[in-house]
């Protein structure tokens, strides 16, 4: 009997024991930055990776087969057309010309002769004095000594290129490479390259565009008046931006099926040569569009797994029945904090600075978290009382709506 009372004793102590257990205190709200999302005018520039070319480039070949005996340039200089590059071994060619001219001579001296004949002939054959025989073979040996003399006439002519050629002179003006050759080398007729040259003044610079962009740069070509001097713009390899501006050239006459893109071709002026041909760039093109853009500090949007999202604060109540109610009624029930953090998923288009626009996924007026992002989560509570930096007081709270 007396087990019986000390065990259920017992058992009521462990029973109000039980009952006058808690529950666990709700997570503290994380303190947050908040900022107003709004729309304005935004600067921007597209940027496409981009190459120089060269309006005009060359690669040098013989015409003529023989030695380099001359190089009359230094690597990697300017020239002007008609400046004298490489020779190649003349002397066969020099003695091909003396051998046509002499031909030459002797074509002419049969010529005369046979026209001396054929002038008799035909003074006898006026009187019927000679042979009609006679007289037709005379005229046909006076035509072919004339055909001999253009036969000879068109070989002194190829001589004389074939020595020209001998001379390799720039065809243009512009920068000339690294020789390919050296003195004393061998060169083949039409195969061996002897060096490149390229014009450097103007420089062409070209990208690719995808098709979907193809109306809006033909607009950009065909008014001159939206080529002002902002409009294109290049970023150099060291990270500087050209001073001066670019202008559409060519837009390609057709669209890779593979790849759907389009080559469209700059030009930009180039007095001081600081543009080198296969130079890679950034093309920098401004956005001209003037409907205003809602952007947003860049350190707001959370990348995962390749797409986009921000947090938003909301005004939600929650409410929720304490542990220590039997009953749970309305009366015993505890608020939750009010503002929480809500994900929401955002296309996002060019960076400016630190800011990023966004495109879609928030509207004007949402209160978006700026600071701590990295320690919420979707339906995370929140405090606006702006997150403390650097020893800062937080600021009053921003983003609660007026119930």
């Amino acid at each position: 009997m007396n087990k019986l009372l000390v065990g259920m004793g017992l058992m009521g102590i462990v029973c109000l024991c039980s009952c006058e257990q808690k529950a666990p205190p709700p997570n503290p709200p994380v303190p947050v930055n908040l900022v107003a999302v709004s729309a304005q005018p935004v600067l921007y520039f597209d940027k496409y990776p981009a190459t120089t070319q060269a309006l005009n480039q060359v690669n040098i070949l013989p015409e003529v087969q023989g030695y380099i005996t001359g190089i009359f340039f230094q690597d990697g200089a300017d020239v002007k057309k008609g400046q004298k590059l490489y020779e190649i071994d003349a002397r066969l060619y020099k003695s091909a010309l003396e051998t046509a001219e002499a031909n030459l001579k002797v074509a002419k001296g049969n010529f005369e002769q046979a026209k001396q004949d054929a002038d008799r002939y035909i003074y006898l054959n006026s009187y019927n004095a000679v042979a009609k025989q006679q007289y037709d073979h005379a005229m046909i040996a006076m035509q072919n000594a004339k055909n001999q003399v253009s036969g000879a006439e068109e070989a002194v002519k190829t001589a004389k290129t074939n020595l020209s050629y001998a001379i390799i002179t720039a065809p243009f003006d512009g920068t000339i490479g690294f020789s390919q050759v050296k003195l004393g080398n061998v060169v083949t007729i039409g195969q061996t390259v002897l060096n490149t040259i390229s014009t450097n003044n103007p420089m062409a610079v070209d990208f690719l565009v995808n098709e979907k962009q193809l109306q809006k740069f033909e607009g950009f070509q065909k008014n001159t008046k939206g080529n002002n001097d902002s409009l294109f713009t290049i970023t150099l390899p060291n990270g500087a931006t050209y001073p001066l501006p670019g202008k559409i050239s060519v837009i390609d006459r057709a669209v890779d099926p593979q790849t759907g893109s389009i080559r469209v071709r700059l030009v930009f002026a180039n007095p001081k040569n600081e543009l080198k041909v296969g130079m890679s760039c950034v093309v920098n093109v401004r956005n001209l569009e003037k409907v205003p853009m809602m952007l947003i500090p860049n350190k707001a949007i959370v990348e995962q797994m390749g797409e986009y999202f921000v947090y938003i604060a909301k005004d939600t109540v929650y409410t929720e029945a304490s542990a220590d109610s039997a009953d749970k009624k309305v009366s015993d029930t505890v608020p939750l904090p009010k503002l929480r953090a809500v994900q929401r998923k955002v296309q996002i288009g060019q960076t400016v600075g630190g800011n990023v626009i966004v495109l879609s996924g928030i509207n004007i007026g949402d209160k978006l978290l700026v600071d701590g992002v990295q320690a919420v989560h979707d339906g995370s509570p929140i405090a606006a009382g702006n997150k403390k930096k650097g020893g800062e007081k937080g600021t009053q709270q921003e983003g609660k709506k007026d119930n």
